[in-house]
């Protein structure tokens, strides 16, 4: 399949799913590799026929959505994030916290994949946040994609995933066995794992802090968008932190506004 024809293929079809086009630009290989191998597996001619087959067949478009999904993830993914949410986001959601008179932070990482990303937030809340011992910790991670989360609860690494993180979050958070990285029960037991897809549903809140890196703000629609938007505000406490991707923007709504000091991430208005 030529590349040409598959980027018209998917500029024509994401659309039809409220997906844009320009959040595929710099994964389109993958999603292309991923077409081309299922026209194989339904023994169509190409391009072409597969379009009539998904206007023939309904239940092909899940299909298709599930070769949409991106699933790149790391611990410690872009460090001028996680370092003002260990410095400064979480201590201030810690005092206003205790002001409520709550005992518990409730933060949600949504589209988790395998899990590096609510597992690095258990990781710098025990090792470096100053005042988290006057607050336990509750992460909830969600996924749509079943295989993800069974490697997520694995907690079983390999180098790649664990290479961002600075060396004593690493020595300290997990045991290695040969070319494995296993995370320590202590950091592992933190995070509850829920299949969802976020456009179906999001889980009850409210929560003091949501993770949504890299994928409504970048492969949905506009419009999908906004609607995202503002329910992701209605499940954060007044005050609350929205963390989005390092390559990724708000839609202009008046809902949040940029937290003094961290790249990327919002304060509920």
């Amino acid at each position: 399949m030529h590349e040409i024809s598959c980027v018209q293929f998917l500029q024509s079809t994401l659309p039809q799913m409220r997906m844009r086009w320009p959040g595929f630009r710099r994964v389109r290989r993958h999603v292309c590799r991923r077409v081309t191998a299922r026209i194989r597996e339904l023994d169509l001619g190409g391009l072409a026929a597969y379009r009539e087959y998904l206007a023939g067949n309904a239940g092909e478009w899940e299909v298709f959505d599930r070769m949409c999904r991106i699933t790149i993830s790391r611990f410690f993914r872009d460090r001028q994030v996680f370092q003002p949410l260990a410095e400064q986001v979480l201590p201030a959601l810690i005092r206003q916290a205790k002001e409520r008179g709550e005992k518990t932070i409730r933060c949600w990482s949504a589209g988790c994949a395998s899990g590096e990303e609510p597992y690095t937030l258990a990781l710098i809340w025990k090792l470096l946040v100053p005042n988290a011992g006057r607050c336990a910790l509750k992460i909830l991670a969600s996924d749509s994609d079943p295989a993800m989360l069974a490697r997520a609860r694995t907690a079983c690494y390999g180098r790649g995933s664990v290479k961002e993180l600075p060396e004593p979050l690493l020595a300290r958070g997990f045991a290695r066995k040969g070319k494995h990285y296993f995370l320590k029960p202590e950091f592992r037991d933190r995070v509850e794992f829920v299949c969802q897809d976020i456009r179906e549903g999001c889980p009850p809140g409210p929560f003091h802090l949501i993770l949504c890196r890299n994928l409504v703000f970048t492969y949905f629609s506009e419009e999908l968008q906004g609607e995202m938007l503002a329910r992701l505000h209605s499940l954060l406490l007044p005050g609350g932190a929205l963390v989005i991707g390092i390559h990724e923007s708000l839609p202009a709504t008046g809902l949040f506004a940029p937290w003094p000091q961290g790249a990327k991430i919002f304060q509920k208005c």
